[in-house]
């Protein structure tokens, strides 16, 4: 970043030149509006600062530098906690995130287990995941680590497109579940249930 300063601004160049400065474009990009809030705000101080000092070559132009660096922090930092929370929903959406190697019966008895204890979060999550696993086992989908539930719902609902709606639901639910922590409960396993029947019934003619 470079800062070019004039030899003894006025209260007027000043405020301007510290516009300027706080407008860049890089101070905007990762959250405008955030960002934008938080700038503007700081321009008004600025502004206020440079309206009670003297005319002077230090006073104006210090503040005006001060002010600059602490809205460059304030932008950096906005940046840095959407960078890292849009790097955590990318890990945390992976599908099979904390279970990669179980089949799709064994989803299927876990979500069992869960619906007869009342756990209809787990219920949900299993079922979806028994879905998906029932899905690869048909090689409808190829094994793809790292994949999501809407991806997974979107590639399948290319060979099984009367079932695109649901797999899309089911889907939603297990994101809004999973990671939404959204409250469910027996109408979103029996959901479910309903479209892993569906697939495993599910007529599919691959090749």
């Amino acid at each position: 970043m470079r800062f070019v300063v004039p030899v003894d601004p006025g209260r007027d160049e000043a405020a301007a030149w510290a516009a300027r400065e706080l407008a860049r474009p890089e101070y905007q990009a990762a959250q405008p509006g955030l960002v934008s809030r938080a700038l503007t705000w700081l321009l008004e101080r600025l502004a206020d600062l440079i309206g009670r000092l003297p005319q002077g070559p230090g006073g104006a132009l210090g503040v005006g530098i001060l002010l600059t660096l602490v809205a460059a922090g304030v932008a950096y930092a906005l940046w840095r906690v959407g960078h890292v929370r849009s790097q955590g929903r990318r890990r945390v959406a992976e599908l099979f995130a904390d279970d990669a190697l179980r089949t799709a019966q064994e989803h299927r008895d876990a979500a069992d287990r869960a619906a007869a204890a009342g756990d209809w979060h787990t219920a949900a999550v299993e079922r979806f995941r028994a879905v998906v696993r029932e899905l690869e086992q048909r090689t409808v989908l190829t094994v793809q680590p790292g994949r999501t539930a809407d991806e997974a719902a979107a590639a399948a609902a290319l060979t099984l497109p009367a079932l695109a709606g649901d797999l899309h639901h089911g889907a939603r639910v297990f994101d809004d579940v999973r990671y939404g922590n959204r409250v469910v409960g027996r109408e979103a396993d029996a959901a479910l249930r309903a479209l892993d029947d569906r697939v495993r019934q599910a007529r599919v003619s691959v090749g």
